[in-house]
């Protein structure tokens, strides 16, 4: 044999096992969480039929004839029946047309949550990852979540672009936010007792910790809306923290209104999360203070937050 050809077979040998070394090294990732988007092509897959698309009954009595594992939890839920899919694709045609334009982002949305979740297993080691399922619900609502996973009504997050004008951003940020709270001791339990105070902490750690891994919060336009209006905004709210969150200005109001923005509690939860962090000189420690918080009174008072604070 050569010298040349003795060379070369010296030479793809290294190669190999360095390529066996980097493999053994670095093997090919199994992403963390399971993110379930099959529902959203069968339905439309019918949408398409014209034997289906204008007969929203058949259409949707065959598109929940065989849900997902995730769409047979979320119908439980939140009450997604045939009736009521046939009944949204009768009264708000729109809605589901302009999904479609959601659903062909749902690959970049994929990958983009995949490293999200990445990142939150980098920051907070003790992260559970429950799957994630996209599918078409009834119109409403945008997400929900129990202890088997986290579901997304592809085409009530679709319409939302009043949170975030941008399809996949919004779908990346938003679900970002909604996986916190499967992280959260406090979002376990709901109580329609809870206060401004609870719910606004509970909601605004899940924007600070979202926007850690996803690069942004999923509620963008309530940090543009308070802008210079720091401390009037913030010394409402103190003044208000111990009402019931339901019924109040600061939670769960929809889209608000007389130019009050709704959820404005989620930027000032965000606010108290982040002067916690900023002050804290371990920032690991400090996010796992921040998601598993349990007692609101205390986080506040101990946060270094106070209204109109520089942060």
């Amino acid at each position: 044999m050569s010298r040349r050809a003795t060379t070369a077979v010296a030479l793809v040998a290294a190669l190999t096992a360095a390529a066996v070394a980097q493999a053994s090294a670095s093997p090919a990732a199994t992403p963390r969480v399971v993110i379930e988007t099959s529902d959203v092509e069968r339905f439309f897959a019918l949408y398409d039929d014209p034997k289906f698309a204008s007969d929203p009954d058949a259409l949707a009595a065959r598109y929940l004839a065989t849900p997902s594992p995730g769409l047979v939890e979320f119908m439980a839920m939140r009450r997604i029946t045939p009736e009521r899919v046939a009944a949204a694709l009768r009264n708000k045609p729109e809605l589901y047309r302009d999904a479609r334009s959601c659903a062909n982002t749902l690959g970049n949305v994929r990958g983009r949550l995949i490293a999200a979740t990445d990142r939150l297993a980098e920051l907070y080691p003790k992260a559970i990852f429950p799957p994630i399922t996209i599918a078409i619900s009834r119109g409403t609502p945008a997400a929900a979540a129990n202890a088997k996973g986290l579901y997304v009504g592809l085409e009530a997050l679709c319409s939302a672009k009043f949170i975030e004008a941008n399809d996949e951003d919004r779908f990346v940020h938003v679900i970002a936010h909604e996986y916190i709270h499967a992280q959260q001791p406090l979002a376990q339990t709901e109580s329609r007792d809870e206060t401004v105070l609870h719910a606004a902490l509970v909601e605004g750690a899940a924007e600070f910790v979202a926007e850690q891994i996803s690069g942004s919060v999923g509620f963008p336009l309530l940090h543009k809306w308070t802008k210079g209006r720091e401390a009037e905004l913030e010394t409402a709210f103190l003044a208000e923290k111990d009402q019931v969150a339901i019924g109040s200005r600061w939670l769960y109001n929809q889209q608000g209104s007389d130019g009050w923005p709704g959820d404005l509690g989620y930027w000032v939860g965000y606010r108290v999360a982040k002067a916690h962090y900023a002050r804290s000189p371990d920032k690991k420690a400090a996010l796992r203070e921040i998601i598993e918080m349990r007692d609101p009174a205390t986080f506040l008072a101990e946060s270094g937050w106070t209204p109109g604070m520089a942060l």
